[in-house]
Formats: structure tokens, sequence, C-alpha cells
């Protein structure tokens, strides 16, 4: 629901996990508008999770995906937010319009306050650092809410934070306990790096850690997400507990397609491939 024409009063993804439900995201590497419209026009995506980890980007674009992100009333954003410099980004992301964080290589209770800090309001009793601005989300220098009411947004702010390295998994309990976090993913690819098991996802001390990290978080409150390529991956999951989601992204949607239908076209036509075209099997990247 919207206050006004520009300005959002309620944050979609908060109202879900305050009525228990399960949520639905998908990953975007650009921030170019007609892409979060499209996800918008199919009206089964919560939220749409801008990946800036790993994609280039500037602060204007931040703002015009924004506005597209408006257009939907029952759809928001979040932003993936590499190490550093991560308070500064999370609150310009949010003065974009853009209310929910996701941290990356969270590897302390350190990492996790700073975390939750950046998003929440300068007031004594959420003893954040964000305080109230003329930004594109409260109407720039015509503020369309009161001051109270910015506080309010950004306290419904979600935070969500990865858990990717041997130290986050071994100080599970004390990160995870840090007043202020919604939400734990885990990260298997990053998670096999740090270990020195790199790619070897399936390995059991990958899935162990895995398994910890969901039932850890669901133990204390907090919302464990799992990204996934299928919805048929998410059965196995929602044995664990888990009902929120991350399903495809942007890029490998496009790869797979090409690289599917385009490739079956190729053999129909009884073509060779393009010189430096490759017949790979489907993306699927879970980091």
């Amino acid at each position: 629901m919207r206050g006004d024409h520009t300005v959002r009063t309620e944050n979609p993804l908060r109202e879900l996990i305050k009525s228990g439900k399960p949520t639905i995201s998908t990953h975007v590497h650009t921030l170019w508008g007609g892409m979060a419209e499209v996800i918008g026009h199919t009206g089964v995506i919560d939220y749409i999770e801008f990946v800036s980890q790993y994609a280039p980007y500037d602060l204007f674009s931040l703002e015009n995906f924004g506005r597209a992100i408006d257009l939907f009333p029952h759809m928001t954003a979040m932003m993936k937010l590499d190490q550093e410099p991560r308070t500064y980004l999370a609150q310009r992301a949010v003065g974009a319009g853009i209310p929910n964080m996701l941290f990356a290589d969270i590897r302390s209770v350190e990492d996790a306050k700073e975390s939750v800090s950046a998003m929440k309001p300068d007031t004594p009793s959420a003893r954040g650092t964000k305080g109230v601005s003329d930004s594109r989300n409260v109407g720039y220098v015509v503020p369309k809410i009161t001051m109270a009411d910015q506080v309010r947004l950004y306290e419904e702010g979600v935070v969500a934070i990865m858990v990717e390295k041997r130290s986050a998994v071994e100080n599970l309990e004390q990160i995870l306990a840090v007043p202020g976090i919604d939400m734990v993913q885990f990260g298997p690819g990053d998670y096999s790096v740090n270990i020195g098991m790199p790619g070897e996802t399936d390995h059991h001390e990958v899935q162990l850690a895995e398994r910890r990290t969901i039932e850890t978080a669901l133990n204390l409150g907090i919302r464990p997400r799992a990204e996934i390529q299928d919805w048929r991956d998410a059965e196995r999951y929602t044995e664990m507990g888990v009902k929120d989601f991350a399903i495809g992204s942007d890029l490998e949607t496009i790869y797979n397609f090409f690289q599917d239908h385009g490739g079956r076209l190729v053999e129909f036509l009884g073509r060779d491939y393009p010189e430096g075209g490759n017949p790979l099997p489907e993306v699927s990247n879970t980091h």
C-alpha cells in the first residue's frame, strides 16, 4: 500500500514475514527498470533482489530501479551488498527506494551488528545509524510522510545476512542472536571455497553447515532463505522448514533459454555450432 503517488508507507516483504507467509524472490544483475516491470507483471514475485555484489551500477540507476518497483504495490526490492562500504551503500539504497538488504560475507558478530545498525533508525530504542533525509523514498525536499513515519519505515526494513564462511558457522548462535536480523541464507559456493573445497557443494561438510544454519535460524525465530534454480528444488528445503526462496536470475534465465532452444534449433536445421559456440550444460550458480 502506498501513502501517495510517489511514497510507499509499507514494506510488502515485512508484511509477509509478519503474517508467516512464504516469500518468493528472484535475482537481477541489471537496474534497468524494464526488467523490474516485466517481473512485476508476472504477479508472482514478492521482491526482486539486485545482486550488486556482481554487477555494475551507479546511484542514479538505483533510483530508477526504485521507481519501477513502486509501480507494483505487491512487490518490493532487496539489494545484495558486498563487504565494503556496506553502511554507505545500504543507506543510499534505502533512500533510493530499496528498503531491504542482504549483507554478504558476514564473518563475525561485529559484522552482523554493523549490518543491522546501517538499516535501523538513529533512535534511542533502535540504536541504528540511519537518519531522516530528503531522499527519493520520502519525496525529496517535499516530504510526503512525517519524520515519525520515516523512522517506522526504516524499522520495517528487512535485514538478511549471508552465512558463507567457516568463522560464521562456528559462531552462528552468537551472530544470529544479534537483534534485528530477520533472514539468513547459507552460501554453499563461497563456503566450499572458504574451507578449501572449491566447488564441492555436495560435500558432507558443506551440507552439514547448510543444515546447521537452517536449523539454528529456525530455533532462534529467524527465517532461513534458500536459492533454487527450479521450483521442484524447494521440496527438500520445505521439509527442513524453509519457506523463503530466491529462484533463478535474469542472466541464467537468458543463457539457459538460448542454450537450450537455440541449440535445439541449430540441431534441427542441421547446422554446426557457430565458431566459438559450445553446447554447454545449463548454468546453475549458487553462491
